[in-house]
């Protein structure tokens, strides 16, 4: 007999134009959850060395860094051992940060690796469309995604206080063998195979390389948005949301919802920023509060609706990530990872500072003219 559905469901299900999550029973997953690189790279490797079959790997970026190289010899004996190896690294992401050396030495212990969207004068603007992805699949079993890249900026150990902060998720089951099929699909180039489906219980893999799911995945957080009734926390390092994400945002706050933002004060792509800080104004007379990451860089992309549904993975909340790079995020109805994702947001609240709206009505003449600039360019950001 089928579980009849929860306020909760039938709520989310009220606000749906598409209704591929809002049927997903609350349930309670095997999560791993990372905010440190130096455990989430420690997991992988080991992962990959207890490999005997396959290990898949994704990146945005892959830097000949000492995380690089430690990642690509767990590769390389993966290989020697007999296991199939593919890793896709993204051409533009990776670009003077790979070296031709590494990637020689990986082919030749039998690694395959391939550049997306390398750059080719038939085809120009596809050098424009990248992979924003994070993945590593290991025998179809054990699996991990989210927003860290394989370089060193995000080691403690080695890059120090400064590291980035991100946020990764590790799982195992039918997720593992789900996101093994999303990488068969870019690396073979059959995106049709990459359509939305449910893989656990409370879970599902949401992409957007199948154009048909681009637009869905574009409104992804406009719909969660506009069915929740109590809180959103929302965490992007690069906020340029459409129009759509903006009204959401607006109405929902509208309603009493408590909107959380936060996003970086130190941003590796300053115009970024501008561009975010330029929609500050209109969001604070709403009464959305926004908060800005002081310490590190802010790289972690996740989003916590009413302490029980969850959004954790690569995209960003802005124009690339939702119509034109490859992503991949994972949308949860599982309460014990909305509280471990909202804990961690209260954390990440501790070192941030509140903008108010009194304050920013008072800003300099400088930053006004950067947000103009923003504005103006934040399409194509």
């Amino acid at each position: 007999m089928s579980q009849a559905p929860t306020e909760s469901r039938r709520r989310y299900r009220r606000h749906r134009r598409w209704r591929w999550f809002a049927d997903l029973p609350a349930g309670r997953g095997d999560w791993d959850l990372y905010t440190e690189g130096d455990e989430l790279y420690d997991a992988m490797v080991e992962a990959i060395g207890s490999a005997r079959r396959s290990v898949c790997l994704e990146s945005y970026i892959f830097a000949s860094d000492e995380v690089g190289w430690r990642v690509a010899e767990a590769l390389a004996e993966a290989a020697r051992r007999g296991c199939r190896v593919r890793l896709l690294i993204d051409a533009v992401g990776s670009f003077a940060r790979v070296s031709r050396h590494l990637l020689r030495h990986l082919r030749s212990t039998g690694v395959q690796t391939r550049r997306f969207h390398r750059w080719s004068w038939r085809r120009p603007f596809r050098y424009n469309r990248r992979n924003h992805r994070k993945l590593l699949v290991v025998d179809d079993r054990l699996a991990f995604l989210g927003g860290f890249n394989i370089h060193r900026e995000n080691s403690r150990a080695i890059f120090g206080e400064a590291r980035w902060r991100d946020t990764h998720l590790g799982a195992s089951g039918e997720l593992a063998a789900e996101l093994a099929r999303q990488f068969d699909a870019v690396w073979t180039g059959r995106l049709q195979l990459a359509y939305t489906r449910q893989v656990a219980r409370c879970a599902v893999v949401v992409s957007n390389i199948f154009r048909n799911f681009r637009r869905r995945f574009g409104h992804l957080h406009a719909d969660m948005l506009r069915a929740a009734r109590r809180c959103a926390c929302l965490t992007t390092p690069y906020f340029v949301p459409d129009y759509r994400t903006q009204k959401a945002m607006l109405d929902a706050a509208g309603r009493g919802v408590t909107v959380n933002l936060l996003v970086p004060y130190k941003s590796d792509v300053p115009i970024v920023r501008w561009a975010a800080r330029a929609l500050y104004a209109r969001l604070l007379g709403a009464g959305v509060r926004i908060f800005e990451y002081q310490p590190r860089v802010l790289h972690a992309k996740t989003a916590v609706f009413d302490d029980e549904w969850c959004v954790i993975g690569s995209a960003n909340i802005d124009y690339r990530s939702f119509f034109l790079n490859y992503e991949l995020n994972l949308v949860a109805h599982d309460v014990e990872l909305a509280r471990r994702l909202a804990d961690q947001f209260r954390l990440d609240l501790r070192e941030a500072k509140e903008v108010h709206p009194a304050q920013w009505r008072r800003r300099p003449w400088a930053e006004r003219l950067e947000e103009l600039i923003g504005r103006l360019v934040r399409k194509w950001l």
